[in-house]
């Protein structure tokens, strides 16, 4: 791949993929929580149509949606899709049903004693959500938002079927001129792999920042690398505990 190749297609290749996933990464996070209580109303028939969407975008490709949004809508509905926004809108709309269901179900796991709470305060409903079940939910949301993200990240590369310059359309340009795959889809791998390790990273910083503001300690690092063993394969904290029991 030539220097003239990588700084003409390759890099506002890269720049368009960023785009493409903050700007469905938003749209899906506001479907989420806006999809996800509206699961929790009260009101049978708010439930049963933000089920319903629930339903049909958690059933159906992604893909086949941006397919249908670029060429079955003008037909339809005689509206033209710019192919970006018929991306983003597609991903936006499938992955804000799945975290529907991360918000609906992180909800539902609040301890009913919170809800009391707000109730005896005389909060209303909205109150109650803001102040009390929202961010108690909140560091339970993170983690699978965080494997929503990088679900994300790998479906935008979806956008160039519809002629979106994506990378992966830079990179398919280029080897058709190049006649050399190894090498451009090396550097793919290792560009979605690199962003999707930065977004690990800055996913868990706000995991331990949304921990910390409701008072709950982070997990430390280590793992099994991180424990003591004694020859017989028993960590440190077990012998004491063993031998405080044998005394």
């Amino acid at each position: 791949m030539t220097s003239g190749m990588f700084t003409t297609w390759f890099l506002p290749g890269i720049w368009i993929t960023i785009q493409v996933l903050l700007y469905s990464a938003a749209l899906a996070a506001v479907v989420s929580f806006v999809v996800g209580i509206l699961r929790t109303s009260d009101v049978w028939i708010v439930r049963f149509l933000s089920g319903a969407y629930f339903e049909i975008f958690r059933g159906t490709s992604a893909l086949v949606m941006m397919f249908w949004m670029v060429f079955a809508v003008p037909t339809l509905l005689n509206l033209q899709f710019v192919p970006m926004f018929a991306g983003v809108l597609a991903l936006g709309l499938t992955y804000g049903a799945y975290g529907s269901e991360i918000v609906r179900g992180a909800l539902a796991a609040v301890a009913p004693a919170q809800r009391e709470a707000g109730i005896a305060l005389s909060f209303t409903k909205m109150q109650r959500l803001r102040r009390v079940e929202i961010p108690q939910a909140w560091p339970e949301m993170v983690p699978p938002f965080n494997n929503l993200l990088i679900e994300l990240l790998k479906g935008t590369a979806l956008v160039s079927t519809i002629t979106v310059a994506d990378m992966l359309f830079a990179a398919n340009l280029i080897r058709i001129v190049d006649v050399e795959s190894a090498p451009i889809y090396t550097l793919i791998l290792v560009l979605y792999f690199v962003i999707a390790f930065a977004l690990t990273r800055g996913m868990r910083a706000l995991e331990r920042q949304a921990k910390a503001g409701i008072g709950q300690k982070p997990e430390k690092k280590g793992g099994l690398l991180s424990r003591r063993l004694n020859p017989t394969g028993m960590s440190t904290e077990a012998r004491s505990h063993g031998a405080g029991g044998a005394a």
